[in-house]
């Protein structure tokens, strides 16, 4: 039964490029056209099979990660390039269209973000291992979006480019307040407050990157400006003259967002700044992926920006500028992935094999999804005052060639 309902369903989807299958009882099929993208798989047990018929975005990430489901090569990008090519709704099954359209309405009461939720959604993919991190991230631990400013430039000059992309525009000046929403493993605060002259407040709900930060901050000889707390930013009550938040609002949830934006506008000073970097979608809001929520980013969800226009006008805020950054996602992460891949065996010796796949799995979705989908990067710059940031971008972009981004990589 379960071969006969895949084969009508992969019959359907794929039109675009040739998928080459393998039954659990040996039997070869090929489905799709010649002339585009090529992958084969080996499904291993009638379980998987009827797995991947009921649940498809699910079942794909589990039975790669247990082996259930071999890929012809392991090309598992070619694979997903290929799926995500031929993904429209209009091909998936009625009980698949069902099912997401039920996931999205209930996303309400699925991502209702507590704070003991939120710490423990954080502690879930934060506080497994920062000598994970530290394998496949730059020396500064950024674990967000780079800024290729130049396309020839490695990670660290990208992800220094981004810190100082932010920095330019949140124009900092010796001695101001900054909340870092979100703070991570201290990079940014740590470059606002040595580099910039801020005094920084970073809070986190992972205790790996707090203990990580407040080390960090020590050994630079900068405690008394980067003050790292375990706190959740709903609970802060100081004002600050900026405000900076990178990778933090897909952890929020959207029924959060009025919250979060509301706060944000709290502790802003009427003549502050701040900057609200996220992952976002250029396309209606969607049922989020159920394996990544399962697996990765338990509580976590990439707003579309109609979800987040709404909140931010009913805080009050100016929004002064909003940048899209298109395809900078994508290399970081085949940057993360090189590197990830290179240290394997170091991998080996802290985790199995399925934990491997799993991350890779991980890894190689994000970027299919950022080079093939409509996701990319959102920069919100908001304030208070219409005239708190400059009236042109010109401020950005004095060299025209770039200079300025390659001079603070360097």
């Amino acid at each position: 039964m379960w071969e006969t309902v895949f084969d009508r369903f992969v019959s359907r989807l794929v039109r675009d490029g040739q998928l080459f299958v393998t039954y659990p009882d040996g039997r070869k099929s090929a489905y799709g056209q010649p002339g585009g993208d090529r992958a084969g798989v080996t499904i291993a047990d009638r379980a998987t099979l009827r797995a991947l018929c009921l649940n498809p975005e699910l079942a794909l990430g589990e039975a790669y990660m247990n082996a259930t489901l071999r890929v012809e090569n392991d090309d598992l990008e070619g694979l997903l390039r290929l799926l995500v090519r031929n993904r429209k709704g209009d091909r998936m099954p009625v009980w698949v269209r069902a099912v997401s359209r039920a996931r999205y309405l209930a996303q309400t009461w699925l991502l209702r973000n507590t704070e003991t939720a939120a710490r423990r959604n954080v502690a879930h993919h934060y506080d497994i291992s920062d000598d994970l991190y530290r394998i496949f991230l730059d020396a500064d631990m950024q674990y967000s979006c780079a800024y290729f400013a130049h396309p020839d430039m490695t990670l660290e000059e990208a992800q220094a480019a981004k810190k100082a992309h932010i920095a330019t525009k949140l124009q900092i000046e010796p001695g101001m307040r900054v909340l870092d929403i979100g703070c991570g493993w201290g990079g940014m605060g740590l470059t606002l407050a040595r580099d910039y002259g801020a005094r920084v407040t970073g809070v986190t709900l992972s205790r790996n990157q707090l203990a990580t930060a407040r080390r960090r901050a020590a050994e630079a000889g900068l405690q008394d400006r980067a003050d790292f707390r375990l706190q959740d930013y709903r609970s802060l009550g100081e004002r600050f003259d900026r405000i900076v938040s990178v990778g933090m609002l897909e952890h929020v949830g959207a029924p959060h967002y009025p919250t979060y934006f509301g706060k944000v506008a709290e502790l802003l000073d009427h003549d502050g700044l701040a900057l609200i970097h996220s992952i976002g979608a250029c396309s209606p809001p969607f049922a989020q992926s159920h394996w990544i929520r399962k697996y990765i980013f338990p509580g976590g969800y990439i707003p579309s920006l109609s979800e987040l226009a709404v909140p931010i006008e009913v805080s009050g805020l100016w929004s002064l500028d909003i940048e899209v950054l298109r395809l900078h996602y994508a290399r970081t992460l085949r940057h993360w992935l090189a590197r990830f891949d290179a240290n394997l065996e170091t991998v080996r010796r802290m985790y199995d094999d399925r934990f491997i796949r799993m991350w890779r799995y991980y890894l190689i979705a994000s970027y299919t999804t950022f080079e093939q989908e409509q996701q990319a990067v959102f920069q919100f710059q908001l304030g208070h005052k219409v005239d708190a940031a400059p009236l042109t971008r010109d401020y950005l972009y004095r060299d025209p060639h770039g200079g300025q981004q390659r001079k603070a990589a360097e």
